[in-house]
């Protein structure tokens, strides 16, 4: 038996899969969801496994995704911070790049950084940019700047020397000091971040890292703690950025891979859902309550990125991290996102949100705001029998009291402003489609939607055809499927190294050395969590960049034992042409990093079809309404409860099928089927 929870902004999600170990068919699934609960996280845990009454003593695999580190940084509610880093380096953390996001917009704004100058020290070291030791390190020398650090309440100490990344031995032998003769801070190093170049990019890592250390060790302990008193014996595994899952100190030792923790074990769902129903060229939509995160999936391969930048936008630099990480897009736009009015008079929908506390208005428990949520509820897209998976009657005096200002100011009816709220906010999420499509050269026309989150699947359809794709996929239970993501991971470590050299066949034997060197490193960090070296699987990637350029590709290599010049040159240009728009076939091409990935398979589930009960469209409708789709007009709409849907059934729309955890739109002009797996696949007629 496996179960995943997943922590939103608003939500907390459980999945829970009873399954046959040798078959691995599916036996039962039940899911469970209640609000967030901040500050407490652990609490909307224990409420989603109390709403089931799930016996903890009966499970075998406990995975989980969480905002914690997220949150802890977008609040400003981390740990007293310092970084020690060598002579003449102290303020490249405030430096950081000159260059504005939004090239002709004059209001940029520099960020202050998460480390106040009287807390960022300097030690005498020094090691070169080819490793070798220039200037020896005295450990003692900081015991001054200790005595400080213990002064001003610091609980976390951040080192980051320079070109650690390329021989990190005086980083390891500060740590070393530090953990020994002080052992009330956190103490983490640039190389456990990561072992990839760029000076700012790797202090600004290992800072993030220090500062969500303490408070993520906390509530990995306590939650543990929480589930053993409940009866679970066995390991706590965390998702992470990459697609993965790995053990809970594996964590701790490395918080920040969990930046993006929940939204990456979406995408993973899509990425097995595709490959079980033939579709592998995805566009992925998750909409919760708070944002909205989309990714593409080629060839049954989601994109993975090693430089992350949070808070950015087109005032703010943000804060790059340098951690594998789906290649996600991430707005504020969710069903709690706020609508409100600019200085110019004109809409915006988010990024504020009401979150799960007040929450939006129509929830009943005080919130003020009008929301994405509200507007739905107004346009009947959402049934009032069916809100909140039933548990809730939506409150409409609370909801007209918070639109009336809207109301006013833009001199609309109610239901005006309820279509130009859900108008604003579709606008918003195509943008975000675009930027991980269109903007990298992809054509959404060549892809398949797939809608998940509580949001995702009542504006998947209006988004599909603003941008001519060809169709929406909703799978079963879309409304909690980042935790369903999270049962079909298997166990994941990255390793990036720097080593910037030409690439020619001369370079072979070195590149299959520093492959060798970090997989002894992978199978030792497995063999430490019980992994045999025969359970390992590895794939090995270069970025590559041609000679004079700044930034690299990433490029898969076939088989480390058949290195073939003239395919890696082809495959290179071929990126670099789809990805820029150029190639230069003439120009010298370089390795900059080594990226090896290294996983063990577990033993899983696998999506089944699902069982024909032989019910009729007219079994499945609950209620026909009138339903407003803005632009189409106000229609007689029927409501189907998703779970009396059977496998072939094709319905045209207008229609809303309702389940626990979501609602799906399929606008006048579309039809909908069940395909074999349950999925609902909407196309326009």
């Amino acid at each position: 038996m496996r179960v995943a929870t997943d922590i939103g902004g608003t939500f907390t999600d459980l999945v829970f899969f009873d399954y046959d170990r040798e078959t691995k068919e599916v036996k039962s699934v039940e899911v469970s969801k209640s609000s967030t609960t901040p500050g407490e996280f652990e609490k909307g845990i224990l409420n989603t496994i109390k709403k089931i009454g799930l016996d903890l003593t009966t499970i075998d695999f406990f995975a989980h995704g969480t905002t914690v580190v997220i949150n802890a940084i977008t609040e400003r509610k981390g740990a007293k911070t310092a970084l020690i880093t060598t002579e003449g380096f102290r303020d490249v953390l405030e430096i950081a790049r000159g260059t504005r996001p939004d090239l002709y917009n004059f209001n940029f704004k520099k960020e202050e950084p998460f480390v106040e100058r009287y807390l960022r020290q300097e030690v005498k070291e020094r090691i070169n940019y080819q490793g070798e030791i220039i200037t020896p390190l005295y450990e003692s020398s900081v015991d001054d700047h200790i005595l400080e650090f213990i002064k001003e309440g610091v609980e976390a100490i951040a080192i980051c020397f320079l070109h650690g990344y390329k021989n990190p031995v005086h980083e390891k032998k500060l740590a070393a000091y530090i953990r020994t003769k002080y052992p009330i801070f956190e103490v983490i190093t640039s190389h456990e971040v990561t072992r990839e170049w760029r000076e700012y990019e790797r202090t600004s890592s290992t800072v993030l890292s220090a500062y969500v250390k303490p408070i993520a060790t906390t509530y990995l302990n306590n939650l543990t703690r929480h589930l053993q008193n409940l009866g679970y014996k066995n390991n706590l595994y965390i998702m992470q950025s990459n697609g993965g899952i790995t053990t809970v100190e594996d964590v701790k030792a490395n918080p920040i891979t969990l930046i993006e923790s929940g939204p990456a074990s979406g995408m993973l769902g899509a990425v097995v859902l595709g490959r079980t129903i033939g579709k592998e060229n995805l566009l992925v939509l998750d909409i919760g309550g708070t944002t909205a995160k989309c990714s593409l999936i080629e060839n049954g391969i989601p994109k993975i990125v090693t430089t992350y930048t949070i808070e950015k936008t087109k005032t703010q630099a943000g804060f790059p991290i340098l951690t594998p990480v789906i290649d996600i897009v991430e707005i504020g736009n969710g069903g709690g996102s706020i609508a409100w009015l600019d200085d110019g008079g004109k809409m915006r929908v988010g990024p504020k949100s009401a979150a799960a506390n007040p929450g939006p208005s129509s929830y009943g428990k005080g919130g003020t705001s009008f929301t994405t949520t509200d507007a739905n509820v107004v346009c009947n897209r959402i049934h009032k029998d069916y809100f909140l998976g039933g548990e809730l009657q939506p409150d409409f005096d609370s909801l007209k009291s918070a639109v009336k200002p809207l109301c006013e100011a833009l001199d609309m009816t109610l239901e005006e402003v309820a279509r130009g709220v859900i108008r604003v906010a579709n606008s918003n999420m195509v943008n975000a489609l675009k930027s991980v499509s269109v903007n990298k050269g992809y054509d959404p026309r060549d892809f398949s939607l797939v809608v998940i989150g509580g949001g995702g699947p009542m504006h998947g359809a209006y988004l599909g055809e603003e941008l001519q794709m060809p169709e929406i996929i909703v799978p079963l239970n879309a409304g909690v499927f980042s935790a369903f993501g999270m049962l079909m991971s298997d166990l994941r470590r990255d390793y990036i190294r720097t080593d910037v050299m030409n690439l020619n066949e001369k370079q072979f034997s070195i590149i299959k050395s520093v492959f060798q060197d970090m997989k002894n490193e992978a199978i030792q960090a497995y063999e430490r969590d019980a992994y045999k070296q025969e359970d390992i699987r590895f794939e090995h990637y270069l970025d590559l960049r041609y000679d004079g350029q700044e930034h690299s590709v990433k490029l898969k290599l076939a088989d480390l034992n058949q290195l073939k010049i003239d395919e890696i040159e082809h495959h290179f240009h071929q990126l670099h042409k789809q990805r820029y728009a150029f190639s230069l076939t003439d120009t010298k091409i370089e390795i900059v990093n080594y990226h090896l990935v290294a996983e063990v398979v577990v033993n899983k589930p696998v999506i089944g079809k699902v069982e024909v009960k032989g019910t009729t469209v007219e079994e499945a409708l609950v209620a026909t309404e009138k339903v407003d789709f803005d632009e189409a007009g106000i229609h007689e709409s029927h409501f189907f409860d998703r779970n009396k849907l059977d496998p072939g059934m094709t319905v045209k729309g207008p229609a809303i099928i309702v389940e626990q955890s979501t609602s799906t739109v399929v606008p006048p002009g579309h039809q909908f089927r069940i395909d074999a797996y349950a999925n609902i696949i909407i196309r326009k007629k």
